[in-house]
């Protein structure tokens, strides 16, 4: 059953992941006409770490979002290539949640407070006299004054906006599967390295452990499939050797990735606001990929809320606004992301590292503090 030819709502919005199912909630709660346009049904499993810092947990409340069970985790491991390993504990700790359980929960709210969605793929976006159209693959068109971006790493319409990161190639692989290992403390995220990558640990709420990593085409295409690599250089680690050797994988077979860029993007393309990793990619490593999509879109929907409400502020003061507020919160977490994925892919600088770390853990609680944010505020 498909919408009336064209369709005029409030707000837009492509992509529902976790940045777009937020901002959809928010922006409902609000009283606003939402669309949400997103090509997989609800639930599904992403290519993710599944670590929900603590910082955005009120504002998940504020937005009547109650999570499903899940594993409180408060300590950080960390390992070399080698398998030297030291653990330290996390200030704000963090939810272990898969996406499959989280993205879920975020949609049935969304469908409580009366969001659409259609199911769909997103073709063409055009800006012509203050609104936006958009078709999808189905025929239809749908119209509205603002238009937000939460279409994740990567997306054909990040081509048709041709977006500076897009004609770039990217080295990097990412690969995820849950695993059955009981041995997994609870409390514990691992983040440990490998010759080409690094890879993280975490328990989800079902008890499965989480083992999602990210690697470079280089080390990754010399070897003849996943199981192989992991086998030969994942294994490289003692760590992650005990964890493979001991471990069952619950996934039929992995899901991958291609093509994760790491480059600057622009948090407004077109008059679009982006959210989440549309509008940039924090490395993996640092944890806070998930927080940093949440807290984008209650950004953007505050911003959108005031135009739409009082038309209290321009759209280029809204979109100005918007873009200022994503380099204060976000750019320097991504800036010590990319300084500190260029340390631990060095064996010399890794352990180099972990040296100093051993004699000094408030180093590494400095670097945590600067990849993490502050509670937010609602």
């Amino acid at each position: 059953m498909y919408l009336s030819l064209v369709t005029v709502y409030d707000v837009i919005i492509i992509g529902g992941g976790l940045a777009g199912l937020t901002a959809a909630i928010h922006l409902r709660k609000e009283h606003h006409r939402i669309l949400v346009l997103e090509k997989e049904r609800y639930p599904h499993h992403k290519v993710c770490g599944e670590y929900l810092s603590n910082e955005v947990v009120p504002y998940l409340q504020f937005l009547g979002i109650e999570l499903p069970t899940t594993i409180e985790i408060n300590t950080l491991e960390f390992s070399t290539q080698k398998g030297r390993s030291l653990q330290l504990s996390l200030p704000l700790g963090a939810k272990g949640i898969s996406r499959y359980a989280l993205d879920n929960c975020l949609y049935k709210r969304a469908i409580a407070l009366g969001v659409e969605f259609v199911f769909c793929t997103a073709e063409s976006i055009e800006f012509r006299e203050d609104t936006f159209t958009i078709r999808n693959n189905h025929g239809q068109e749908f119209k509205a004054p603002f238009t937000i971006g939460a279409f994740g790493k990567r997306s054909n319409l990040d081509k048709t906006l041709s977006r500076n990161f897009f004609a770039k190639k990217s080295p990097w692989l990412g690969v995820k599967a849950h695993y059955k290992w009981d041995e997994f403390p609870d409390h514990l995220v691992g983040l440990h390295s490998f010759k080409g990558g690094y890879g993280g640990l975490s328990k989800t709420e079902t008890g499965a452990v989480n083992f999602c990593y990210l690697v470079t085409y280089e080390s990754f295409q010399k070897r003849q499939n996943i199981d192989e690599f992991n086998e030969l250089v994942v294994a490289q680690n003692p760590y992650l050797a005990n964890f493979l050797s001991k471990a069952t994988m619950e996934f039929k077979k992995p899901l991958s990735i291609a093509q994760i860029s790491f480059e600057e993007k622009d948090p407004v393309e077109d008059h679009i606001i982006m959210c989440g990793d549309s509008a940039g990619l924090i490395h993996p490593l640092c944890g806070n990929g998930m927080a940093m999509a949440i807290h984008s879109a209650k950004i953007a929907s505050e911003l959108i809320h005031v135009y739409l409400k009082e038309g209290q502020m321009e759209r280029n003061t809204i979109e100005k606004e918007y873009a200022l507020l994503w380099q204060y919160f976000f750019g320097k977490r991504i800036r010590t992301g990319r300084r500190l994925q260029k340390l631990l892919m060095s064996p010399k600088t890794g352990n180099m590292l972990f040296s100093m770390a051993t004699l000094s853990k408030g180093m590494l609680r400095r670097i945590i503090r600067k990849t993490h944010g502050k509670p937010i505020k609602v």
